[in-house]
């Protein structure tokens, strides 16, 4: 598992999709053990097929979850292949299951109830952790990019900011005036010796739980996940074009940002009424 891990991250996988990958890999082996009594050598058809089945029928995994494993499975199956271990690959394309697309929009706030989570970040006394707010809400960053975010990638005077995203891959995002003030005040008061651009006073950078923390401290509702589902709503109500949303927000495929131009749940739930 270990050599396996290091394979994932030299072609590219994030830390997340990385461990992510080896959590679901262990469950197999777990299943492997509880079926056979042992982990076999490699991967067999047959053995992948009735796991299928488990997922499906005895766990009640959804599509989504039975695919996500499926995925680990088949990046497994090929670093096998590569290393010699094995010849044949035992995860088709077609064991893949069919994922119902989410037509309506995931953003659950709307821009008053952001904005008044904003001001109480604000009226907390912490620039840092307003600065951090105002960034995912009207530049879209994940959590993830939001922590590993350092000094030379922030170009406040051309308000762009140079983002690492997902498997390493670059891309430019432009920030508004509030991102830029908001990151200015903090940097006047910053007093860290950290290459982060959000640092603390116990370590170099933020680390992603800490965040969650503080959102937790502020709202209920509100976290750095429904933060980006809502910029991505908001800016293409705003004008903002789908591949331009999409490069804002790193998406690979402009079939994830479709998701956020079809009308909301509340205002599917209006026009229901009027039928």
């Amino acid at each position: 598992m270990k050599e396996f891990e290091e394979y994932l991250r030299r072609i590219g996988k994030s830390e997340n999709t990385a461990l992510t990958y080896c959590r679901n890999i262990r469950m197999y082996f777990s299943w492997c053990w509880d079926s056979f009594g042992s982990e076999p050598k490699e991967l067999y058809r047959s053995n992948v097929l009735e796991y299928i089945s488990y997922m499906r029928n005895i766990r009640g995994y959804s599509p989504k979850s039975v695919n996500n494993h499926l995925s680990a499975l088949r990046c497994l199956n090929k670093y096998l292949v590569q290393i010699g271990r094995q010849s044949d690959m035992a995860v088709l394309d077609s064991d893949f299951m069919k994922v119902q697309i989410q037509y309506a929009s995931p953003c659950s706030v709307d821009k008053k109830e952001v904005e008044a989570f904003r001001q109480r970040m604000l009226e907390s006394g912490s620039k840092r952790d307003f600065a951090i707010v105002t960034l995912l809400v009207y530049a879209g960053l994940r959590r993830s990019e939001c922590v590993n975010l350092k000094l030379d990638q922030v170009d406040l005077i051309a308000k762009e900011i140079r983002v690492i995203g997902k498997g390493d891959k670059q891309r430019l995002v432009y920030i508004n005036d509030r991102i830029a003030a908001a990151i200015r005040e903090y940097l006047k008061e910053r007093n860290a010796d950290s290459p982060y651009l959000f640092a603390s006073r116990q370590c170099a950078k933020l680390s992603a739980s800490r965040i969650n923390q503080i959102f937790n401290k502020y709202s209920d509702t509100i976290t750095p996940k429904t933060l980006r589902h809502f910029f991505c709503s908001n800016a293409l109500e705003n004008g903002y074009s789908i591949h331009e949303v999409a490069n804002q927000a790193g998406h690979s495929n402009v079939q994830t940002t479709l998701i956020y131009s079809n009308p909301s749940a509340k205002q599917m739930k209006e026009k229901a009424n009027k039928l």
